[in-house]
């Protein structure tokens, strides 16, 4: 064979190890990049910054990196590298995708907190012949009350229908609502927050009206509320709706929860207030006194400062929540086991519920926590079976085992769930408590009182004889004190 033969020969062999080489170090390059991101995502938002798992990640991405860096360098198991960079690669990707979603699901909940959504309409009588709001001039509205939401929706009007509506001023919705049914007026606006409150009057309220035009007013919220003075003690409301539609749309809150969280004993104090309460209920609510669940059309902000005043306590967050969609949760976790101490049939499910432990999945735990009639004391047994289920989810939550269904778990909280908690704050406590290896201590409280029909007068429906709930200043003083106490430590 000549020289020439042989070295052309060598250039063949050597051809396919070049080629190799440079294709482990694209794969190189790339997962940098993967990894890089991963990591930047991780320390940036203290992803897995518990038991030094964080650290153990870092020096796992770091050594797979140099110990390919080096194969490559000197051409060494060429094909191993190729394997191992690949598979590491994807790994990498997974991190990446999964803290991005984390972080999408987290901005999600903040979003929808930063604003509201007031659904506004004009509503005329079922049999009426109007069927557009240009044949109106003017309509009923109670522009002392709802000025904000009655305003923009007649200027929407203007500019969409270069209509101009006058507004002849009434002092509640009910009152207006009662006009248009006699006849006395052709139509009306309607805050669909106090949609429920028309229907306990009058039962036939939905068919008994047509809605001619609609609008959603969307008002942005402050979001400059101070921080705790301890990151690891403070007051979490949580507002229970029951509606329809956008997580953000404003709404009765018909679960009324505190939750005082004391990172450093572990414990973790429940404390319900039912809605029924009469309570004064500032801002909108002109410092009148009407039920609490009333205070929630007026946003959850009011819902939140009515509590603060009644208990004498700073709220630092809140949780605002779908209890339809929330529930869900209970699949995603496996499903909840609470003690039951009453038997009763549900009205939702029909389900039959008997005295002793109950698993609930999602579905018959929506019947366990909506029914109050077939309960002996009402909307206060309501309110400690909704307790027992909410401190069934927090436990699961809160134990490693549900780390396996995580992705299903962040799926459910962005439909279900607002809070103005930012992520910092989340990922913070979240590896205190796995850190911790702890699990929490959890009591619940329920103020109580006189209910009575008729005998006090609503803000929001003066007129209605609604059921209410007197307070025992006893029960409120020691609850008050309960959650201070927690607070503190002791």
């Amino acid at each position: 064979m000549t020289k020439k033969s042989r070295s052309a020969g060598r250039q063949s062999s050597h051809r396919p190890k070049k080629i190799h080489t440079g294709v482990n170090i694209a794969l190189l390059i790339l997962y940098a990049v993967l990894s890089a991101i991963a990591l930047f995502l991780m320390f940036k938002y203290q992803f897995l910054a518990f038991r030094h798992l964080n650290i153990i990640v870092t020096a796992g991405l770091g050594f797979i990196f140099l110990t390919s860096a080096f194969t490559i360098l000197f051409k060494k198991w060429q094909t191993g590298t190729s394997v191992i960079l690949v598979l590491s690669s994807l790994l990498s990707l997974l991190l990446v995708l999964g803290f991005r979603s984390t972080i999408g699901v987290a901005n999600k909940l903040n979003e929808t907190a930063s604003y509201s959504e007031v659904e506004m309409s004009v509503v005329v009588p079922k049999d009426s012949t109007i069927t557009d709001v240009s044949q109106l001039t003017s309509v009923q509205a109670p522009t002392d009350n709802d000025s904000a939401n009655i305003t923009a929706l007649i200027n929407q009007i203007r500019k969409e229908k270069t209509v101009t509506l006058a507004t002849e001023t009434v002092s509640s919705y009910q009152e207006a609502y009662k006009n248009i049914i006699s006849g006395s007026s052709s139509a009306m606006v309607m805050n669909s927050a106090y949609s429920a409150l028309l229907e306990l009057s009058d039962a036939n309220y939905a068919s008994n009206i047509k809605e001619i035009y609609h609008y959603t007013v969307k008002t942005s919220k402050a979001t400059n509320k101070k921080q705790p003075t301890d990151a690891n003690v403070f007051n979490i409301y949580i507002s229970g709706i029951d509606t329809y539609g956008s997580i953000s749309t404003v709404s009765r809150s018909d679960v009324n929860i505190i939750l005082t969280v004391n990172m450093n004993t572990h414990k973790i104090l429940m404390t319900t207030t039912p809605r029924d309460s009469y309570v004064q209920i500032p801002d909108r609510g002109a410092n009148q006194y009407d039920k609490l669940t009333h205070a929630g059309i007026y946003g959850v902000e009011t819902s939140e400062k009515t509590l603060e005043n009644l208990y004498d306590i700073p709220i630092d967050y809140y949780a605002r929540i779908n209890f339809t969609s929330f529930l869900n949760l209970i699949d995603a976790v496996g499903g909840v086991t609470v003690y039951n101490d009453q038997a009763f049939t549900s009205l939702h499910g029909n389900y039959q519920f008997d005295v002793g432990n109950v698993t609930l999945n999602s579905d018959k735990a929506l019947g366990f926590v909506r029914e109050r009639y077939s309960l002996q004391n009402g909307d206060y047994d309501r309110g400690e079976n909704q307790l027992k289920v909410v401190q069934a989810i927090i436990n699961k939550l809160t134990s490693l085992s549900s780390v396996s269904s995580f992705s299903t778990i962040i799926s459910s909280l962005e439909s279900s769930v607002q809070t103005d908690m930012s992520l910092d704050a989340m990922m913070s406590l979240a590896n205190t408590q796995l850190d911790s290896k702890k699990s929490f201590k959890i009591t619940s409280q329920e103020v109580t009182g006189t209910g009575s029909t008729g005998t006090l007068v609503s803000y929001a429906m003066p007129t209605s004889s609604l059921y209410m709930i007197q307070l025992d200043q006893t029960s409120v003083s020691n609850a008050a004190q309960a959650i201070k106490d927690t607070m503190a430590g002791k």
